[in-house]
């Protein structure tokens, strides 16, 4: 049995005082509920979205995997429905061994692969997960060449020399680290020094509809200047037209990721991209 019991009695005695965190909370429930009923039926999948050169917009530098759970009526649910409310709680834990077992498979099948893998830095020392990976990178030692392990910046500054300490060891085995939704907190700018992150994955919400977004524009350039300061790759996330990732493109981005090159899918055919897979990073 996975984590985790009913709270309801316990939130109805918040709803009095505080109506609007009790509504998040049997939201929260919900949704947690609902997660922890895929896990056990083992209702998970990764889904593949590239990763494409901005020098060379046809070619794919790596894809992305994104954990999915199937609810009780069979739709599957991507994760920014559920991964807010299971971060800090151990389903999030285990929801990130699921994803990591998985992609470390697909590296396995496919040599040409180049595959991120989203991680919490709450995970860092969790049994499971550090288990699944030296299982893993047992097994086929190129694997971590070709891993890419994307970290929040929230979930980063939370324990920033934990994570540090972290990237070190995997780096020296071979594996690269992604700064994922850098820009949204604004509060990672005096760790960047100390991390060693290889990318920087500039958040959507500065590069969706960049074009018509002044603002964001100077935003997202100051971004890159930065990443580029520290000899980090980066990365639009969230490119949905022509207009913005060509304007990315000019901006200096060095790869775009968003549903203008591909959406996420659970059936990637890997034999449709024989002459793609290169090591950009």
């Amino acid at each position: 049995m996975l984590p985790g019991k009913n709270k309801r009695s316990a939130i109805s005695l918040v709803g009095a005082a505080n109506p609007l965190a009790a509504a998040l909370e049997v939201r929260d429930c919900d949704i947690l509920s609902m997660v922890r009923r895929s896990l056990e039926r083992k209702d998970v999948l990764l889904a593949f979205q590239p990763v494409v050169s901005a020098h060379a917009p046809g070619t794919i530098a790596f894809f992305e995997g994104l954990i999915r759970v199937i609810d009780d009526t069979g739709r599957i649910i991507p994760a920014s429905e559920f991964i807010e409310a299971c971060e800090t709680n151990e389903i999030g834990r285990i929801i990130d061994c699921l994803a990591l077992e998985m992609g470390l498979k697909a590296l396995a099948r496919a040599p040409q692969l180049r595959l991120a893998i989203n991680m919490s830095a709450r995970s860092i020392g969790y049994s499971r997960w550090n288990n699944t990976m030296k299982n893993g990178l047992r097994a086929d030692a190129s694997i971590a060449e070709r891993l890419i392990i994307e970290i929040t910046e929230s979930s980063a500054i939370v324990m920033p020399e934990t994570t540090m300490s972290f990237m070190e060891e995997m780096q020296e085995r071979g594996a690269s680290f992604a700064l994922d939704d850098f820009g949204a907190g604004f509060t990672a700018f005096r760790y960047l020094r100390d991390f060693d992150f290889d990318i920087i994955k500039i958040a959507g919400e500065f590069v969706r509809d960049i074009h018509k977004q002044p603002d964001n524009r100077v935003l997202t350039q100051a971004l890159v200047s930065i990443a580029q300061q520290f000899d980090m790759l980066t990365v639009a996330e969230s490119v949905e037209c022509e207009k913005d990732a060509a304007l990315l493109i000019q901006m200096g981005v060095d790869c775009l990721q968003g549903y203008f090159f591909g959406v996420p899918t659970t059936r990637p055919s890997w034999s449709q991209f024989p002459q793609t897979f290169r090591d950009a990073v």
